[in-house]
Order: structure tokens, then sequence, then C-alpha cells
């Protein structure tokens, strides 16, 4: 067991909340405690799925088990379990506070121009067309 692995307390109280096989025959390959294991030595060291170390058993597996859980809800329905637990003996303090300046508006939100930020700008008029009047001749 790596140091970071879950315990035999930890997985005691994990075991129950994940779903159990349907298929019958032949057991799995990898228990599910090594998969899990997997998965979080991925999340907590941010390293892509392929390189996880052989301990945890094959990077493939231990992705399908992840994606799988993730899209059918296991993953969120662990989570749920687990947090209901500390919060009904009021251990959860839920209060929230967001920080400005952690929160950023895309430059659109803020004002800024849709068609980009420069804007051509038109030559000035030069001061002697101005006063004798010949630029309005010229253009007519």
């Amino acid at each position: 067991m790596a140091r970071e692995d879950l315990t035999d307390a930890q997985w005691a109280g994990l075991e129950p909340l994940l779903p159990k096989g349907k298929k019958p025959g032949r057991p799995s390959t990898w228990t599910r405690r090594q998969l899990i294991d997997g998965m979080r030595f991925r999340v907590r060291t941010g390293i892509p799925w392929r390189d996880i170390p052989a301990e945890y058993r094959p990077w493939g597996r231990v992705y399908d088990l992840f994606r799988r859980w993730q899209r059918n809800g296991t993953w969120h329905r662990i989570f749920t379990a687990l947090q209901t637990r500390p919060d009904a003996k009021d251990l959860i303090t839920w209060d929230i506070n967001v920080d400005s300046t952690v929160c950023r508006a895309h430059q659109h939100a803020a004002g800024a121009r849709k068609k980009g930020s420069c804007r051509r700008s038109r030559p000035a008029a030069s001061p002697s067309n101005l006063s004798t009047g010949s630029g309005a001749r010229a253009a007519a």
C-alpha cells in the first residue's frame, strides 16, 4: 500500500457505498480498491491516465471505471452519502465566501467594442482647408 492510498478504516466506510456488481461469473482480476486508489493517485498528482503506476493495474481499466461512474452519477451519489454523515452531526459549516479578486469578466462583458478594440479614425482635415473652404469645393 502506498503512502496516500486508502486505509482499511477508510475503505470500510467507502465499500458499502459502491455499486454492487451485476454480472455473474468469473471474479474481476483487479480489486476495486486498487482501481480506486489508482484514480485517487491520478487526481492527486495530475498525471496523464497512461502514467498511472503499475501497482494500480492497467490505466485503461482505471479510466474506464472512473468515466463509467462519472457518467452514471455514482461519484455524485458517493459524495452525497459521505457528506450527509458529518452534516447530520453539524460538523460541516455551510458558509460561502466569494473573493472578488478571483472573479473576472470577459473583455466583452466589460463594455469593450464588439468588432475589435481598435477603431480606424478618419484623417484629420488640415487647418488650411478649414479656413479657406477649399476642401468643400474640391469634394463637390
